[in-house]
């Protein structure tokens, strides 16, 4: 995975599957930002993490949408606490399944969700510089 600049403070993030990002300022428009990818990938790594459950109990075709939102401390630049909400509908499970349902949800999430573990354990971040991969005279 890689980004390239495309302006002033400005990216385009890469996949080698040949999926692309916009990545930059809210300022500039139809972007997101760092943090807005930060939570994406938090939401979208919890719906597919408890996904079989969820399909298990009500069906392949069932719908979800999670919010997320995050507490950011402006001073340390960081956020502080992140919340992901599940709108789903669970009206049709007595009280006890429903029950018994999220708590496999949650452990799912909690044991599978890299992003999530990653976020809450911390990982080592590295900065290496250097000249261009495959330059002229390498």
């Amino acid at each position: 995975m890689w980004v390239e600049r495309t302006g002033t403070r400005t990216y385009t993030g890469f996949s080698a599957r040949g999926a692309s990002v916009s990545i930059g300022p809210a300022s500039e428009g139809a972007v997101f930002t760092p943090g807005e990818l930060l939570k994406i990938a938090l939401a979208a790594c919890a719906g597919m993490s408890s996904d079989a459950p969820f399909a298990r109990r009500l069906g392949d075709d069932y719908q979800v949408t999670i919010r997320v939102d995050g507490a950011k401390d402006m001073a340390e630049d960081r956020y502080t606490a992140i919340t992901e909400h599940f709108e789903i509908d669970l009206s049709g499970l007595e009280d006890d399944a429903r029950e018994r349902l999220l708590k496999v949800a949650d452990r799912a999430i909690e044991t599978t969700c890299t992003v999530g573990r990653t976020v809450k354990n911390g990982a080592t971040v590295e900065h290496t510089f250097g000249p261009v991969v495959g330059a002229v005279g390498e």
